[in-house]
């Protein structure tokens, strides 16, 4: 296999040297096309019979002797082309004859249908941009090795249309997210990517060292506390769309590093951002789908809103019976928790108890859209206790297809409640948890100049791309996942 593989290489590479016997520098210059293959699908009504240039990588070449149909892809759609020696002449035809399935080109011809009705260019003139050095996968219908897909993703593009599809409906659906936003007067920013103190949320970073100034760093693993220190400035809305990194297991939801959107609103609090993550995922909806319905995994979605929204004891209570209201010690929680197979020496109080029966029971029944509120205290060390339940707090989370989407607050602003529940993180961490928030003394010292009442918002954007798009991996929504390297012995 290795030797065909390289005798296919070296006829590629003799073609290379052909071209240059020729005259025909291989890897040309710019080129400037006039339209698109979808230009001319679209308005074939007022191109036929015009000039056009187009660009693009010949995906298909059939036809013997002095005339050939070629397919060529640009960033748009693909469009046929028709090219005769007799309209490029005995020299250009000649050269073409040399080129490979894969070769970026350019065309100058006529626009014109043919006896079979399809809309092509006749070719007028050739022009070699980029020669191909190596074979696209057999008859273009594209990769189907998963692994190969992920690691070689420029090939997946070039071979599969359906992905080039899913990342394009990426873009449309962030730029509708940004001019949601944007439209309610709430100014984008950049945050430190490198942290002295990883903070923001529960989880481990990965770590670095900067030389220069001899301190340990961290690759961010939120956007929020940096956020928040605006907010104490006098920016009274704010976002930042960016990547986050978290060194923790892959799965099909969960790669090292992904984007996260984080919002905050000053006066504000987790109705208002109900609002704005349903108004939100309401416009990335529509730029993608153009409706408000997604088919997710033989599931219908339906982001119309107002979406279904129950507090988390509510929903235990709904989904498995058990009634935390009339639940309020310690040691009754710890007893229900064993009669549920609970690891009751990690969940050892109320608080966490509730959020782990939750997650392991209740979950999985939250298909369309639903927003769980009222949160332990244990669990959202970021969070404003409720004025009725100091127990419990202002914070929300959002799930669609039986996994979250969005986190919210209304934040936490007192400085000495959040000290005090930093310094109970400090203790959960030195008893071993990794993911538990260390202590930020300046976030703290912000606190203390005053942060207006706000409220907060997190929603991963590739959860939310692989709802709108039916992708079952968030690799398929990641350009370039994290990949174990291929080491050759």
């Amino acid at each position: 296999m290795d030797f065909e593989l390289t005798d296919l290489l070296q006829i590629r590479r003799n073609k290379l040297l052909d071209l240059k016997n020729m005259g025909i520098a291989p890897f040309g210059c710019a080129f400037e096309w006039t339209h698109s293959a979808q230009d001319i699908l679209e308005n074939f009504e007022t191109l036929e019979g015009q000039s056009v240039k187009i660009a693009g990588r010949m995906m298909a070449k059939r036809g013997h002797g002095k005339a050939a149909f070629i397919v060529i892809r640009d960033v748009s759609a693909h469009i046929q082309a028709y090219v005769r020696q007799d309209m490029l002449g005995e020299e250009m035809y000649e050269a073409f004859q040399i080129f490979d399935i894969g070769d970026i080109i350019g065309i100058e011809g006529i626009v014109f249908k043919t006896k079979t009705g399809e809309i092509s260019v006749k070719g007028l003139k050739l022009t070699m941009l980029t020669k191909s050095l190596q074979p696209l996968p057999e008859k273009f219908h594209g990769l189907t090795d998963v692994d190969t897909r992920y690691r070689q993703r420029y090939i997946d593009l070039i071979t599969n249309d359906e992905v080039r599809k899913v990342f394009v409906s990426r873009s449309k659906a962030i730029s509708a997210i940004r001019r949601y936003l944007d439209d309610r007067n709430f100014i984008e920013v950049e945050t430190p990517v490198l942290h002295a103190i990883a903070g923001g949320a529960a989880a481990k970073p990965f770590n670095t060292h900067h030389n220069a100034l001899d301190i340990p760093l961290h690759l961010r693993i939120s956007l929020e506390l940096y956020l928040k220190r605006l907010l104490v400035g006098g920016i009274d809305r704010v976002y930042e769309i960016g990547r986050v990194f978290r060194n923790e297991g892959i799965s099909t939801r969960h790669n090292p590093e992904f984007t996260l959107l984080e919002l905050y609103q000053a006066y504000g609090d987790y109705y208002d951002m109900m609002e704005c993550l349903e108004g939100l995922t309401e416009a990335a909806a529509m730029a993608v789908n153009g409706k408000l319905q997604a088919e997710y995994q033989g599931i219908t979605l339906d982001f119309t809103t107002p979406w279904n929204r129950i507090s988390m004891v509510e929903a235990i209570k709904k989904y498995i019976g058990v009634d935390f209201e009339k639940i309020q010690d310690d040691e009754t929680a710890i007893a229900i928790a064993k009669e549920k197979h609970l690891d009751v020496d990690k969940y050892n109080c109320r608080g966490k108890i509730i959020n782990e029966m939750f997650e392991t029971f209740v979950e999985e029944h939250l298909i369309q859209p639903t927003i769980i509120y009222d949160y332990p205290v244990e669990v959202s060390p970021l969070a404003k206790a409720k004025e009725d339940d100091p127990r419990m707090t202002y914070r929300f989370e959002a799930f669609v297809a039986c996994r979250e989407l969005g986190n919210a607050f209304s934040e936490l602003n007192d400085p000495i409640d959040q000290k005090a529940r930093f310094e109970q993180q400090v203790e959960e961490k030195a008893a071993g948890d990794d993911e538990a928030h260390p202590m930020d003394e300046d976030f703290i010292c912000a606190l203390e100049y005053g942060m207006p009442p706000a409220g907060g918002l997190g929603v991963g954007i590739d959860r939310l791309i692989m709802l709108l798009t039916d992708a079952q991996s968030i690799r398929d929504v990641i350009l370039f996942p994290t990949m174990k390297p291929i080491i050759n012995e």
